[in-house]
């Protein structure tokens, strides 16, 4: 039986505490999957640990954020002819159990871009702080209101994609807010997309970057404003025939 030839993208900064872990878990829940960790100007040891874990690594010459770490995985997905994506975060907090469902929903042709949401299903909000969930509640309206469908996790960087959406991502993936903002993206380019349940996990080392609450709002009032500025963008519709 022939695979289709997927790829999991996990961008990776200073996470050599549990870039092992994660990578060995993927390859345990889709083990025909190729895993490329892109390291993103790490100044720990996660490009010697990615590399032991039997990941594909690709080191940036300094930290270019994650928005553009994740758009060179697209890159590498397109000029390799990989037919379908997943996408993880390197700190291992997104459920390696979940990716075959994430990618049945576009192997199966359902949607183009599969969304793992943490707040759909049983309705654990995993810890998020008063602020955030505030942040979360505006993204999550204007999203809904920008793209006519219920968006519930704006910044969830769990997903899936087809070639269509590795074709779109390749050249247009946002580089400062990725997650909402390629929501945008998806809708102005005609792509399908759904969220489904997720189970996100406790980060083991290090510490998420948006823990501070003023981080945390100084965080939304900037990606709202991202988000408007996408909705007047030029973003070019993807033809059918790239599925």
């Amino acid at each position: 039986m022939t695979h289709p030839k997927i790829l999991i993208i996990l961008p990776a900064l200073n996470e050599a505490g549990n870039i092992v872990k994660t990578v060995t878990r993927i390859r345990a829940s889709v083990p025909d999957a190729d895993i490329l960790v892109i390291n993103d100007g790490s100044t720990d040891d996660t490009q010697a640990q990615a590399s032991a874990a039997g990941a594909i690594v690709l080191t940036m010459p300094y930290n270019v954020g994650i928005g553009a770490a994740v758009q060179t995985g697209f890159k590498f997905a397109a000029k390799h002819q990989y037919q379908f994506v997943a996408r993880l975060d390197g700190d291992g907090q997104h459920s390696a159990d979940n990716i075959s469902q994430l990618l049945k929903l576009v192997i199966d042709g359902t949607v183009d871009v599969a969304i793992g949401s943490r707040f759909l299903g049983d309705g654990n909000d995993y810890g998020t702080s008063f602020m955030r969930r505030v942040g979360i509640a505006i993204l999550s309206n204007l999203l809904s209101m920008i793209t006519h469908q219920k968006v519930t996790d704006p910044t969830s960087g769990f997903s899936a994609y087809n070639r269509r959406a590795i074709t779109l991502f390749a050249d247009y993936y946002p580089h400062d807010y990725p997650e909402p903002e390629a929501v945008v993206i998806c809708h102005k380019s005609g792509l399908t997309m759904r969220e489904i349940p997720a189970t996100f996990l406790d980060r083991e080392h290090g510490e998420s970057q948006f823990t501070v609450p003023t981080r945390s709002a100084y965080y939304m009032i900037k990606v709202t404003l991202a988000i408007l500025v996408n909705t007047l963008r030029h973003i070019p519709r993807v033809p059918l025939t790239e599925n």
